[in-house]
């Protein structure tokens, strides 16, 4: 659904986007992270013809986002960080208004506008004006006027910024909700939000790709083995050498007995699962199994590793002998 190759953007001498190339399926919620300035909003400006692209190509839908930007926008629908709200409109109006601006047939509007009130939870307000909305409440408007128009792909820059917890986890449940029927792109700088909402992760850092993946395939290939973490009622000392002689343990290290009963973490060889085999080493020792389950690196490690590897890539001291004294000065 959405095709990006080798896309790069300027603003004069600045390079906000650097040669860039992903992909997004139908029905897929790809998070974009970066920090702020990182060329996520740029990107997302691109994807939806909102400023052309230096060089390289974009595809949304299978349209050209230069050539056929248009056919674009029918089928997009995008979510900047400030909603586009008009606050002096009543929530209805300004979601017939819209409908009317993206195309959606006359006699159509009426329930398409009944169905984002439904979808986005905004019943209780239809009638307010917008001036008088809550930022959560304005984010679930400004959801519903780039669904209105039933659009393939969602576009959404940082949807839950400024919003208070009770708000994220609300606004979290909406747009999972909307994947598979939608694609969406979301972006954040937020390492939990995309962690809790995305199927799969762009990791961004100055304007360059510096990964595309699932948060565990980034995990396993930080890592290089798996982990697993196991707590048991037993002899510290004694459940430890058992978990040790299991075939394809690497190594296994206290982490830290939270109720008193000893829980390890343990390293496991690439490409082999022993959970059932640590399962048996324990409980045919007579010691009950209280908790057995693989771990992972947070999405925040992964970044940072990612990112402080990206840096050290580009440092000056890894600059051509030609181009170091540039790179300092």
């Amino acid at each position: 659904m959405i095709q990006v190759e080798g896309l790069s953007k300027r603003y004069g001498r600045t390079l906000a986007v650097d040669n860039i190339t992903f992909g997004a399926g139908r029905g897929e919620i790809l998070g974009f992270l970066g920090p702020n300035g990182a060329g996520k909003t740029t990107t997302m400006r691109v994807l939806t013809c909102f400023l052309p692209p230096t060089s390289g190509t974009a595809r949304v839908a299978g349209y050209d986002v230069l050539a056929q930007p248009l056919e674009v926008k029918r089928r997009t629908g995008y979510l900047p960080e400030l909603p586009p709200l008009y606050p002096e409109m009543r929530v209805a109006e300004y979601l017939a208004f819209v409908g009317r601006i993206k195309g959606v047939a006359k006699q159509k509007l009426a329930s398409r506008i009944s169905d984002v009130i439904e979808t986005c939870a905004l019943k209780e307000v239809r009638t307010t004006l917008l001036g008088r909305l809550s930022r959560g409440y304005r984010q679930r408007v400004g959801l519903a006027q780039a669904i209105i128009h039933e659009p393939q792909i969602l576009v959404l820059d940082e949807p839950t910024a400024g919003l208070d917890p009770k708000q994220i986890i609300e606004t979290r449940g909406l747009i999972k909700s909307l994947g598979g029927d939608h694609t969406i792109i979301l972006s954040s700088h937020i390492l939990s939000e995309v962690q809790a909402t995305c199927q799969r992760v762009i990791i961004i850092n100055a304007g360059r790709l510096v990964a595309v993946d699932t948060p565990e395939n980034l995990t396993a290939r930080l890592q290089g083995h798996a982990t697993v973490y196991l707590q048991a009622e037993g002899p510290a000392e004694q459940v430890r050498d058992k978990l040790e002689r299991v075939a394809g343990v690497v190594a296994v290290k206290p982490h830290g007995p939270p109720d008193g009963r000893p829980a390890f973490e343990i390293e496991v060889a690439k490409g082999r699962d022993v959970r059932a085999e640590l399962a048996r080493a324990v409980v045919h020792s007579g010691w009950p199994l209280l908790e057995l389950r693989t771990m992972g690196l947070s999405l925040e490690e992964i970044f940072l590793q990612l990112t402080r590897e990206e840096q050290e890539a580009s440092a000056p001291e890894n600059a051509p002998k030609g181009k170091q004294k540039e790179a300092v000065q």
